[in-house]
């Protein structure tokens, strides 16, 4: 039997944030990434909602033996959905953001640190045309940024090297614009 999988549409997507196999690109149809403010932290969390008009770019990887508990536990704030057949693939799932979590009152700002995460991965596994796609699927960019990159919050932070760095800038200038 071939172990499970999960699509992985955020930090999962930069593979120096874990270890788990045979990580490759994929797509997803039926999901749009968004920025959603929670009860268990004062920043965002990127999560996925339903839309049947998007399909948006990740990675899937291998869960072995089943074995979710490691996951779940990395993913706590969210919930497991069957997209197996949305990904074409035997068992995939993703996680969303638990709606008993949300919350629409508040600042939640997004942290650059974890942006920046995010951005490292797509533009590692997608190239810049990937990192585009993801700014483009992704909503909630009204969201203000929380410049942690002096003193990252997030816990699974990595370094950008100046290039990189400059391309997450120069997308989410444009984005927020947008987003006004």
């Amino acid at each position: 039997m071939t172990d499970p999988g999960f699509f992985g549409y955020g930090s999962l997507v930069n593979l120096r944030t874990h270890d788990y196999a045979n990580p490759l690109p994929a797509s997803l149809g039926g999901w749009r990434r968004v920025w959603q403010g929670t009860t268990l932290r004062d920043a965002a969390f990127l999560s996925v909602i339903p839309d049947a008009t998007t399909v948006i770019q990740g990675v899937v990887a291998q869960v072995p033996q089943a074995n979710w508990a490691a996951l779940d536990q990395r993913e706590a704030a969210y919930q497991r959905h069957d997209v197996s057949h949305a990904v074409g693939q035997k068992q995939t799932a993703v996680y969303q953001v638990r709606p008993t979590h949300l919350v629409s009152k508040g600042q939640h700002p997004i942290l650059l640190s974890y942006l920046d995460v995010v951005v490292q991965g797509y533009l590692r596994v997608f190239g810049e045309a990937g990192v585009s796609h993801f700014f483009e699927t992704t909503d909630g960019w009204g969201t203000p940024i929380l410049n942690d990159r002096a003193d990252p919050i997030y816990p699974r932070h990595q370094r950008l090297t100046p290039d990189e760095r400059a391309l997450v800038d120069d997308h989410l200038t444009a984005v927020m614009q947008k987003a006004k």
